[in-house]
């Protein structure tokens, strides 16, 4: 099995070198033996992130992409605004991976509670045991090599299918992680990915969650939309074709100055990453729970920080609530809160975003809902309106 990093955009103004361990965690899944698996992969990278420039591949908006309009009764909130209507603060959590019982066991009843619905961004590979790991090949890499485990034993991907039709069941939306995790170091990495690159991986995505539909998983590949690619790299103009052909409507790989609306890049909507000031440190960082842990103590793969999870946990939520006042108060874009199902530096990331969520979903004029049901909303508006929304100054915190 090959090693991978997850690294992602740091910052979208200063260049950065590190030295960076990395661990993805899927967590422990318990099955009905009462035996649990907790599956993780690590490596050393050390890479130079330049000055990054979120139009780096300027392009052709090309045509709106939509989706069918949403059936049955709808919340009050999906409906076209009136003249001088301010929109719902919206709030897009989404945790790539997205297989973690533990993490889904805590998530679920507080947006059963608040009434807020997330966005699981599914690795492929996941959905495949340890022995069927030769079924994947990823473009330009052996059979059966992956940057991240597969999905472990046959009882655990028993029990895997249950929690996530449970999710399915709860209204909660599922996007594609790929599958193999090849981020720069790892190369071929997603960054130097042909079309028909892209093309092989999306098919193999689908085929393992064919495989699980045939065991009872209730999600299907129609059900997928768009996704986040790893580390938030990728070549636009080589990716979002086959995004298009596989009948895909959005990504969410991109990194904006501040929260700014939703624009159409390429035949897709494109949901941006914002690069947000962390107040306790008066640091700038795109917003996601990996680039946040490396800011704040360059992010120890040994465990040596797990005391400093309460810290950490304040620092994250109170850079939530910065960003949302920010927004709220503001050009009232949608925020994508981008995390991962994780337990890093003593669970502080897990632990944030869950109390942001619990705190957050229940506010007036706030919707906390996934990509799906934000462009069903922006359907129904008049496109002068989301242009001049687009137009206002972008949120900064």
């Amino acid at each position: 099995m090959g090693k991978g990093s997850r690294l992602g955009w740091l910052t979208t103004a200063t260049a950065l070198v590190l030295a960076v361990v990395t661990v993805i965690v899927m967590g422990q899944e318990g099955g009905s033996s009462g035996q649990s698996e907790q599956a993780a992969a690590t490596t050393t990278t050390t890479a130079n992130l330049g000055p990054i420039t979120p139009a780096a591949q300027p392009s052709p908006a090309g045509s709106t992409p939509t989706l069918p309009a949403p059936s049955g009764p709808q919340p009050p909130w999906m409906h076209k605004l009136k003249p001088g209507e301010k929109p719902p603060q919206f709030v897009l959590f989404s945790f790539d991976g997205g297989v973690s019982a533990p993490n889904w066991e805590r998530i679920m009843p507080i947006a059963k509670d608040t009434g807020a619905h997330v966005t699981a961004m599914l690795s492929g590979i996941y959905l495949l045991t340890n022995d069927q790991a030769d079924l994947y090949t990823a473009p330009g890499h052996k059979k059966g090599d992956s940057a991240i485990p597969f999905g472990g034993s046959e009882q655990d991907i028993t029990t895997r299918i249950k929690y996530l039709n449970n999710a399915v069941d709860a209204g909660h939306e599922f996007g594609t992680h790929y599958n193999g995790h090849f981020c720069q170091g790892e190369e071929p990495s997603v960054g130097s990915w042909s079309t028909a690159g892209w093309n092989s991986e999306l098919d193999q995505f689908n085929d393992f969650v064919r495989r699980m539909n045939a065991r009872g998983l209730k999600l299907t590949p129609e059900m997928i939309k768009g996704g986040r690619t790893p580390c938030l790299e990728g070549n636009w103009d080589q990716l979002f074709p086959s995004m298009l052909a596989h009948n895909y409507v959005y990504d969410t790989s991109h990194v904006s100055f501040g929260v700014t609306w939703p624009t159409v890049d390429r035949g897709l909507w494109e949901f941006p990453l914002p690069e947000v000031r962390i107040p306790a440190l008066d640091k700038k960082v795109v917003m996601m729970d990996f680039n946040l842990w490396t800011v704040l103590d360059g992010a120890p793969q040994d465990g040596s920080d797990a005391w400093r999870g309460p810290e950490f946990a304040g620092i994250v939520q109170d850079t939530y609530r910065s960003v949302y006042l920010a927004a709220f108060n503001g050009n009232r874009a949608p925020i994508v809160v981008a995390n991962h199902f994780n337990d890093w530096a003593g669970n502080a990331f897990s632990t944030a975003v869950e109390k942001f969520m619990g705190e957050t979903c229940k506010k007036a004029e706030t919707v906390c809902a996934t990509y799906s049901q934000v462009i069903q909303w922006m359907q129904l508006q008049d496109p002068a309106v989301l242009d001049a929304f687009r137009k206002l100054p972008a949120a900064h915190n």
